[in-house]
């Protein structure tokens, strides 16, 4: 018998970095006003700094749908558009350097992380009743895992961590395949048992499947998750067919914000 649990983590804009935000911006407001500049994360960034009254500028690849950027603007953040994320990230440390700016640099800011230690984790061990073995998700700034992991290892050592990361030459929106100088400084390779990588054409599948067959109207890197549980059940049950496992990914971004691509074409 084998029970795989899909668990999604919102607040008013219903993705996991909207918890690790909150827990950014919240600290960085004891500072007082200041403008942020950093990348992705963009509307969890710019519905709490909106709550908070703080000025914001979010710089993000140029290939982010027109939904994100229309939501962030919304939100009433200034929103810069550059080559790739390498270069949203570069962008965002040279307005720092100038001066006037704050950067939230969810990459090496531990609070990131932490939110996740502190809320996440404790959810998943509460509502599997401590049975999960396996905790699966997508590695973008890598907070979610880096926090859950560090929660679940304390309660079950024997918990298997594992990431989700892109295949060579896929592009799949919130999961990365960092180089070496952009890795992000929260993470800890020792707290990710392994990763198992996914296709852009797999994630892409598994987002369509998703909301046709299950109703989970979900984006490109939830795919990728999913794609990664799947190929993770499919191991084990060679393995061991008989065994318990209790495996638990992150549904990590919504549908409707890939509208304007031709992801639900």
């Amino acid at each position: 018998k084998r029970a795989w649990v899909v668990a999604t983590t919102a607040m008013d804009v219903y993705s996991p970095r909207d918890t690790a935000m909150m827990s950014v911006i919240g600290e960085k407001r004891r500072w007082g006003d200041y403008k942020g500049a950093r990348i992705d994360t963009g509307i969890a960034l710019a519905m709490i700094a909106r709550l908070y009254n703080i000025e914001i500028e979010i710089a993000i690849p140029a290939n982010s749908t027109r939904e994100r950027v229309q939501t962030m603007e919304a939100f009433g953040a200034k929103v810069v558009l550059t080559e790739t994320i390498e270069k949203a990230r570069d962008y965002a440390d040279a307005q720092v350097a100038k001066g006037g700016y704050v950067a939230v640099n969810q990459f090496a800011n531990p609070d990131n992380y932490l939110a996740h230690y502190r809320t996440t984790g404790p959810e998943l061990w509460r509502d599997t009743g401590g049975k999960i073995t396996h905790f699966v998700s997508a590695m973008g700034t890598t907070g979610t895992i880096m926090g859950v992991s560090r929660y679940l290892k304390e309660q079950n050592p024997a918990i298997q961590i594992i990431g989700c990361q892109p295949t060579d030459g896929s592009s799949i929106p919130g999961i990365r395949k960092w180089p070496v100088e952009y890795l992000p400084k929260i993470f800890d390779p020792s707290r990710v048992d392994r990763v198992i990588e996914v296709s852009e054409a797999e994630s892409a599948d598994m987002a369509r499947k998703l909301v046709k067959v299950e109703g989970v109207f979900s984006g490109m890197s939830s795919g990728g998750a999913v794609v990664a549980s799947l190929k993770l059940m499919e191991e084990l049950a060679a393995q061991s067919p008989t065994a318990d496992a209790v495996i638990v990914c992150i549904i990590c971004d919504r549908g409707d914000r890939y509208l304007s691509s031709d992801l639900f074409a």
